[in-house]
């Protein structure tokens, strides 16, 4: 079973659900591939908080992870472990020909000692990663670049995909999980398969500590504040009505632009 309860003997238990990692190594694998980070608590540069709600939290590592699989190689499944700053599971991978390890986003359904390809050579398997036109219409896909020879940038949540739903000469259209449609370039590279680790949205943190573990800070509604603190403070009682939805600065929160994305030019069409 993925996901784990347990017997309340106290009330953050009563709700807790987790998941069930006992298939996943214990210690990273490749030393070599982590570095310490330095939490920021939602700060800038020059001290500004300028993200608000965080602070504080477990110290993490982070994964270095190949997120650009474009050359020919042949790689074995060493491990497969769990990531701190991501809601998928990785995966060390051994590469026969260079003799390296490395960190990849693991696809549902890969288990240890399976052989992944990447490469115009590789085959349309579940792991593979390959160009867009060498993968069948309607096959499942993640790790999705946006340009050709960059990074992938599209479908790296645990449990997403896009389906590849139409091909050109020059470009190929994608349907994201959200529903969304994007074009990009056929020379673009993507992974065979579903992201892991699918149920990670179903669970629960069951008591506020938990969510301050995660380096997340209390949210304080505006109506619950006094009136120097924020626009729809004050009042008698729990007043909230009478007034337009407004950032603490009295800037309206609602009738505008709802995206800053620049990418708009790969955007089909909108869920």
């Amino acid at each position: 079973m993925k996901l784990k309860t347990f017997k309340p003997t106290t009330p953050s238990q009563r709700n807790l659900i987790q998941l069930n990692r006992s298939d996943l190594e214990k210690k990273p694998l490749l030393k070599t591939k982590i570095k310490g980070t330095k939490n920021t608590a939602g700060k800038s540069s020059d001290g500004r908080i300028t993200s608000w709600h965080r602070g504080g939290g477990h110290k993490k590592r982070y994964r270095q992870i190949n997120f650009n699989r474009t050359h020919d190689s042949i790689c074995v499944v060493t491990s497969l472990e769990y990531d701190p700053y991501r809601t998928a599971n990785i995966a060390s991978a051994y590469n026969i020909s260079t003799k390296e390890y490395e960190y990849i986003l693991a696809p549902k359904d890969l288990k240890v000692g399976d052989i992944i390809k990447s490469g115009s050579a590789a085959d349309a398997k579940n792991g593979h990663s390959l160009p867009i036109s060498k993968i069948p219409i309607g096959s499942l896909i993640h790790n999705v670049s946006v340009k050709a020879n960059s990074k992938a940038q599209i479908s790296r949540a645990a449990g997403t995909f896009s389906q590849l739903i139409e091909k050109s000469a020059n470009s190929a259209r994608l349907k994201l999980s959200s529903g969304e449609q994007r074009s990009v370039s056929i020379d673009c590279y993507a992974t065979i398969g579903v992201v892991s680790n699918e149920f990670s949205f179903l669970t629960t943190l069951g008591k506020a500590g938990r969510a301050r573990w995660l380096n997340k800070r209390p949210t304080v509604r505006g109506v619950a504040m006094n009136p120097v603190d924020h626009p729809h403070g004050g009042g008698e009682g729990k007043s909230s009505g009478g007034r337009s939805s407004v950032t603490p600065w009295g800037k309206p929160t609602k009738g505008g632009k709802t995206s800053t994305s620049k990418n708009k030019q790969i955007l089909v069409k909108r869920k």
